[in-house]
């Protein structure tokens, strides 16, 4: 019987053959922890696994990227004990202020390959599968167990492909894919499944961290697309691992990239998506791009085609945070930054910014923004009473310019 790409993986982790149900303890290639949480791993496992040191420092990954720089004592105070931790255990992939997203270092890094297991402690780990690894999110308990011992445990889990076919047309994007799998599936749709998304060899490694990256809001433990164009150049693809034709599919879900328009996921839920063009009475106050979901050059580089030339609509504050200090200096090598600079934009530290809710852009009571993150839930960024709708970088700039959810084809 065929082998889907999780089954091989874990197969070839577990030293044995595999199928969607069985449990299995393997060893991890990294894994990582970031500010918010890597304190209490830290205490996991030293207070109840009774382990002082980590198995492998090499291994390990700490990244201070949620909450950076720190926004309060109690912050900074438990980010100065995850560097005093680093540095104690001699951990060399350690990342402090500005470095930027975990998940985007983590692959910059090269701490994540094709065929891996990696897993973080940041429910988007799921990332990883941009480059063909097994990427999933576990709690502090379970990395801790990782630290300690170099291994995890996994039930394998069953897997839904999405079968594309076709190609974008101007000023849809990956994100506009992934919404419209978020409304084909649902919130719940693939609840400790893994998503494998055939047929877009064509996209590249920044869109494919956008797909594996919202695959978390399915209910996903992996999400994963198949090792080729880019990922291929760049990374070292084991033989093994490839599309078996032979490889038995919970589900198919068949997506025509050609019929796709810009959407946009409606406040408060990721699976009630619209298209950006039904919501032109929706008035913006601020516009986020960044995120490990959309934070990246090319991300950018699409938000300054739009407003070169043109102005954050008055009243609107625009928040651009690149996913990392490579982004941000590319994006200034080449110009992006002055473009957005230009537009009225505001520029931040590398790493999770306004997305999570904790600062450098917290919204108030009745504010609407229109972000390229992942998540819109109550509360999320802000105030509980705020409303997040999601889009892509192109619908978010032009948004921007508008003061009002747009198409981002009326500028394009």
């Amino acid at each position: 019987m065929g082998l889907t790409l999780s089954e091989q993986i874990i197969s070839h982790a577990a030293g044995r053959e595999v199928h969607a149900g069985d449990l299995v303890v393997v060893p991890v290639d990294c894994a990582m922890g970031v500010d918010s949480i890597t304190p209490s791993i830290i205490d996991v496992m030293r207070n109840e696994l009774g382990v002082e040191r980590v198995f492998d420092p090499d291994k390990i990954a700490i990244i201070i990227d949620h909450v950076a720089p720190a926004v309060n004592i109690a912050t900074a105070n438990a980010q100065a004990k995850v560097r005093r931790f680093a540095m104690e255990q001699g951990i060399r992939h350690f990342y402090d202020v500005g470095r930027g997203v975990c998940h985007q270092v983590m692959i910059e890094e090269g701490l994540a390959g094709p065929g891996q297991i990696v897993i973080g402690s940041d429910s988007h780990s799921t990332s990883y599968g941009a480059v063909g690894a097994f990427g999933c999110g576990m709690g502090a308990t379970d990395i801790a167990l990782a630290w300690a011992t170099g291994h995890t445990w996994l039930k394998v889990p069953e897997t839904i492909c999405i079968r594309a076919r076709g190609d974008f047309s101007a000023g849809v994007t990956a994100k506009d894919l992934t919404l419209w799998v978020e409304q084909a599936l649902g919130a719940d749709g693939a609840t400790y499944r893994a998503v494998e998304y055939h047929g877009v060899d064509m996209l590249s490694l920044a869109s494919r961290q956008t797909l594996a990256c919202m695959t978390t809001e399915l209910g996903a433990k992996a999400g994963i697309i198949p090792p080729s164009g880019e990922v291929a150049e760049r990374f070292r693809v084991p033989e093994w691992l490839k599309v078996d034709p032979g490889a038995r599919y919970e589900r198919v879900v068949e997506v025509d990239l050609n019929s796709l328009v810009p959407l946009v996921a409606v406040s408060p839920r990721v699976d009630d998506v619209r298209p950006a063009a039904e919501l032109g009475h929706v008035r913006v106050d601020q516009v986020f791009i960044g995120t490990c979901t959309n934070g990246r050059l090319e991300d950018l580089r699409m938000a300054a085609r739009i407003l070169r030339g043109r102005r954050v609509a008055p009243g609107v504050r625009m928040l651009v945070v690149p996913a990392s200090s490579q982004v941000l200096m590319d994006a200034m090598a080449d110009g992006t930054l002055a473009v957005l600079l230009e537009a009225g934009a505001t520029i931040g530290t590398p790493g999770c910014g306004p997305c999570i809710g904790r600062h450098m852009g917290v919204l108030g009571d009745g504010e609407v923004v229109i972000s390229t993150a992942n998540r819109n839930f109550r509360g999320r960024m802000g105030s509980p009473n705020a409303e997040i709708y999601l889009g892509s970088p192109a619908t978010a700039a032009a948004s921007a310019v508008t003061g009002r959810i747009t198409d981002p084809r009326e500028f394009l």
